[in-house]
């Protein structure tokens, strides 16, 4: 028998057992009821479940060793104690106790013991977790007291400007048994922390947080309830020394993501800058391993502990880290890691949903590398959006897409290639070029800021009224590329950022990633974009100390929303930005191929050239092409134009546009005297059938939209609608209406940079034959019905 009266060794669920039977329902109920505790344990514990190890054998490894270094201090296991209130609810000592168990400790605020009792008897390191109050003084003091004490490290909770309803509390009238109170909060008024939370947090906790701790004290300060890549880059701006991955605060957002499914994201995209840990279902040595392998410095165990602090005091803390500790070294040894720093993705063999299931997998044997070692982007689930529509395209094929983006092909000949390059080969002819010089102008490189920018110009001056110098024009592979060479010349630093409305075409926010620009969003309202909230964001950044420098914008017909901005909000758009120096990347892909008179561009409406143009002629001319252009006539201190500096940077990029590209484009915009416009009369005439069969076929469908939940706004161009639904419609959703009802969709939530769009759907109708819109409506109507009820 053991001490505690159990035969043999205890497990986990003995100390849980223990401890339930000595706390008490009530107390149990509090230890345990966080808001939304058992959701989010639930959804943690699943996301280890569906995690395998891949076991080695052979490896002549020996013994690992399980110590590690965070923040410049070496851990002997990369297991420390989360932060958690009131310790001397499970023992008399509290975290006194907790302490002496030897592991890392983040104190809570609400510690039941002094942060110098707890000092006294730690040997190991010890972190403050810190709210702000709204009384920054008293923040102030409690930070002063615990680097006085010899605390490391600060770990600010950033995800609990509230602690939340505490159902089971109160169900149960809890209150905090007389004699437990935080023993660090003597004489601020606080007696609990349910009790003063929603009036003394500070509830406009910004990222200037960090860097107050930082003037406030030596230590370094790490941001708890990270969740997403985009956070995590922003907290290392901030000044952050390090975050922990964790939906464990006191205010639990529904659907929140498992803290294992989001880690990769943040490990890379943190890279070896900042330290990472994880908070949340941890439970085994292998969950710990796990979490390793996938970037995470260390991981911090909650409610276990408390468990074995009920069950057997000091000794009850030990016995839980020590079983957990001995779990890893076992899972080491068993997947051939010498030591934490060692595991990688490689160890993983994660048991995914069928629909998601890589189609290849990685070759056995050779080089594996570390995901924590490439670039952050590539775990952004931004930028597997668009795969797994193209997955879902490829699984399904009899179903009918509303999903592509793309021209509709029926207007083009093979043979139209040719007749264009003979027509520019003639036009070359016609200005002088001897055969030598067209041969060189087809085969070789060719200039770099691109060999037609006069013919651009002119089509530009012909469509739009936009006179500009053939000189400020750069031809790119795309709008894409000038949408990554203007964003690299523009962005100075991380102390500049760009700014994006919200939804946005996932281009714009995919490049900046891919940069590392950080982004503001300015959200858009159901009548679209007010300057008023532009402003407002514009304002805001400043007060965080960045500096706003350009604002991307999709004007005419937006991907994705379809959406067209009136005369006057363009022309007070350009007034706010002039007012506050910020540019304007306009981006207007889907004028020329939408029907009736066009409203004027940004950049016609420009007189102070504050507009940069990002234009294609992969809609209007030929996809196929990839032949974009940017259009940067804004004078640069020294001598010549900002599309100079583009050039500079296409040539270590691309070098130069495709010569044969630019030459059918060319000819092309030759054969109508450069107005594209008029090549585009028919295919504006059946993208607009297109919409109005839609449009007209939804009404059809859903002749009960109202009292059903649906809803969609009615595009005048363009390619793409919004269909609001009663329900979440993500990935699940979209394979289901894949697999069962024969029609595909893009989720709207594809395209909010910060979050959003979960009961939205984009519908493309360039894509499908307008012969097949009122089947394809029909299994949408049958889609959204079944999955609303």
């Amino acid at each position: 028998m053991t001490e505690h009266g159990q035969a043999g060794p205890l497990t986990l669920a003995d100390y849980a057992d223990l401890a339930r039977a000595r706390l008490g329902p009530a107390v149990w109920d509090f230890v345990e009821g966080g808001a939304g505790a058992e959701r989010t344990l639930a959804a943690n514990l699943a996301a280890f479940d569906h995690v395998r190890l891949r076991p080695r054998v052979l490896t002549g490894l020996g013994l690992p060793h399980t110590k590690t270094e965070v923040l410049g201090r070496v851990w002997d296991a990369p297991i420390g104690v989360a932060p958690m209130a009131y310790h001397t609810l499970a023992d008399p000592e509290g975290e006194v106790a907790t302490a002496r168990a030897g592991a890392p400790l983040v104190v809570s605020t609400f510690a039941g013991r002094t942060f110098e009792d707890i000092a006294a008897a730690a040997s190991a390191p010890l972190w403050l977790q810190v709210y702000c109050f709204r009384d920054r003084t008293t923040t102030r003091r409690l930070v002063e007291r615990a680097e006085q004490a010899g605390f490391e490290a600060l770990v600010l909770t950033a995800d609990a400007p509230r602690l939340g309803r505490r159902v089971r509390d109160l169900r149960n009238g809890f209150l905090l048994p007389s004699g437990v109170a935080p023993a660090n909060l003597t004489g601020t008024g606080f007696s609990s922390p349910g009790g003063h939370a929603a009036a003394e947090f500070d509830p406009a906790l910004d990222w200037s947080a960090v860097a107050w701790l930082r003037s406030i004290s030596s230590l370094p300060v790490l941001v708890k309830g990270v969740l997403t890549a985009s956070d995590a880059v922003l907290a290392k701006e901030a000044g952050a020394d390090g975050v922990v991955v964790s939906n464990h605060g006191g205010r639990q957002l529904d659907g929140a993501p498992a803290t294992f499914d989001v880690l990769p994201e943040i490990a890379a995209a943190l890279g070896r800058s900042c330290a990472v840990l994880v908070d949340g279902g941890v439970r085994r040595g292998a969950d710990v391993l796990a979490c390793l392998a996938l970037g995470a410095d260390a991981v911090l165990l909650g409610r276990p502990v408390l468990h074995g602090l009920a069950a057997g005091g000091s000794g009850g803390v030990a016995g839980v880290l020590g079983i957990v500790t001995d779990e890893l070294a076992e899972a080491m040894l068993l997947t051939g890691v010498p030591a934490p720093r060692d595991a990688g993705p490689a160890l993983l063999a994660a048991v995914q949903p069928a629909a998601l299931t890589p189609a290849s997998a990685a070759p056995a044997g050779g080089v594996t590398l570390r995901r924590r070692d490439l670039h952050g982007s590539l775990n952004d689930p931004l930028l597997d959006t668009m795969n797994f529509l193209n997955e879902i395209t490829h699984r399904y094929p009899d179903a009918l897409s509303f999903a592509p983006g793309r021209p509709h092909d029926g207007f083009f000949s093979t043979e139209d290639v040719f007749t264009h390059l003979r027509r520019y080969v003639e036009h070359l002819e016609e200005g002088g070029a001897t055969p030598v010089e067209v041969r060189s102008a087809l085969y070789q490189y060719g200039p770099t800021n691109g060999q037609i920018r006069e013919l651009v110009a002119a089509s530009l001056r012909a469509d739009e009224g936009i006179d500009v110098p053939p000189a400020s024009i750069v031809v790119t592979v795309g709008a894409q590329e000038a949408m990554l060479l203007a964003l690299r010349a523009l962005i100075r630093g991380p102390e500049d950022v760009l700014l994006v409305s919200s939804p946005c075409y996932v281009g714009i926010t995919g490049a900046a990633r891919l940069l590392d620009v950080a982004t503001a969003v300015v959200e858009e309202r159901a009548e679209g974009l007010r300057c008023a909230d532009l402003e407002a964001v514009i304002l805001a950044e400043r007060a965080r100390g960045r500096r706003p420098r350009a604002f991307y914008v999709v004007p005419d017909h937006s991907n994705p929303s379809g959406a067209t901005m009136p005369l006057g909000t363009r022309e007070e758009l350009l007034r706010v930005c002039a007012r506050h120096d910020v540019l304007l990347l306009e981006d207007s892909p889907y004028r020329m191929v939408s029907p009736g008179p066009q409203l004027p561009t940004l950049k016609a409406l420009d007189r102070e050239r504050r507009v940069v143009q990002l234009g294609s002629f992969s809609k209007t001319l030929f996809p196929g092409a990839r032949v974009g252009y940017a259009v940067a006539d804004q004078p640069v201190e020294g001598g010549g134009l900002l599309a100079d500096e583009l050039s500079k940077i296409k040539s270590m990029v691309t070098v130069n546009t495709s010569a044969v590209s630019q030459a059918v484009v060319a000819g092309m915009l030759l054969a109508a005297q450069g107005r594209t416009s008029e090549l585009n009369t028919g295919p504006a005439a059946h993208y607009g059938d297109a919409m109005r069969v839609t449009l007209r076929e939804l009404a059809a469908c859903f002749p009960d939209a109202e009292e059903l939940g649906v809803s969609w706004n009615e595009p005048t161009g363009g390619f793409f609608l919004t269909l609001r639904v009663p329900f979440r419609a993500g990935n699940e959703a979209l394979v289901r209406s894949a697999e069962e009802f024969g029609v595909i969709w893009t989720p709207m939530s594809y395209f909010y940079p910060q979050g959003g769009g979960d009961h939205a759907i984009r519908l493309s109708v360039s894509y499908l034959p307008a012969s097949l819109i009122p089947e394809g409506c029909a299994r949408l109507s049958r889609f959204v019905r079944a999955q609303a009820g």
